[in-house]
């Protein structure tokens, strides 16, 4: 059995085929993901902020380092745009070294358009994880789209497929690891996710050398709310 079969199998979608998905996953070199609704359910509570999980915080983990060895040892660039702002989101990217986070970003073509100037990188070149209305103007131009799936509302999914802005559905809901069903597919998609998880296991030279040069990382913020950062 193909590692992506697990895939199907867990009522994920794809909308291309596998094989053109791999051949786009060749091609990335930095992952951008939405944080309301991908990391989490999009519950806030009364201070606007919203959770993200360890276990998705492993998968991203695991797919940087996987990236980390398909591209010969370079990490890849990675990123959070948001249209709100999120106390949570801003623990988290610089606790795990992220690249950048954008927050309030109403139109987020101009975060897009930025993140790709700054880090001399060609929009095919991204994979984006995402979730809802106000993604798609990103979905619309980046290499691989990822959409996590949201049974509540059937019409927006079938617009997004009708319109080919995603290359794959996720068989769990949002809120429900999602993105970590994300991450792994993705790996799969690489073509080592055994080798990836078999040097985590043994903490190897491999792994350390990748956690060394990802822990060297400063995240940027950026706020669109008064453009402030850019």
């Amino acid at each position: 059995m193909q590692d992506t079969d697990f895939f199907k199998k867990n009522g994920g979608q794809f909308l291309i085929s596998v094989a053109s998905l791999k051949k786009k996953m060749k091609k990335i070199k930095a992952f951008i993901f939405d944080w309301d609704g991908v990391f989490n359910d999009s519950s806030k509570r009364g201070n606007g902020e919203s959770y993200f999980t360890e276990v998705d915080s492993m998968g991203i983990n695991m797919l940087r380092f996987s990236s980390w060895m398909v591209q010969n040892k370079k990490n890849p660039i990675c990123a959070v745009i948001s249209g709100e702002e999120n106390a949570n989101a801003k623990f988290f990217l610089t606790r795990e070294h992220f690249n950048a986070g954008y927050f309030k970003a109403k139109d987020k073509r101009t975060a897009l358009k930025d993140f790709c100037v700054k880090h001399k990188i060609e929009q095919n070149e991204i994979a984006f994880v995402f979730d809802d209305i106000l993604d798609l103007s990103i979905a619309s131009s980046v290499g691989v789209r990822i959409l996590i799936r949201r049974s509540a509302n059937p019409v927006f999914m079938n617009f997004a497929k009708k319109n080919k802005l995603a290359d794959y559905i996720t068989g769990s809901e949002c809120g429900n690891f999602a993105l970590r069903e994300a991450c792994e597919l993705m790996i799969a998609l690489n073509g080592n996710y055994d080798n990836t998880m078999q040097h985590r296991i043994a903490y190897s030279s491999n792994y350390g050398e990748y956690l060394t040069q990802r822990n060297k990382t400063e995240v940027e913020f950026f706020n669109f709310e008064n453009n402030a950062g850019l």
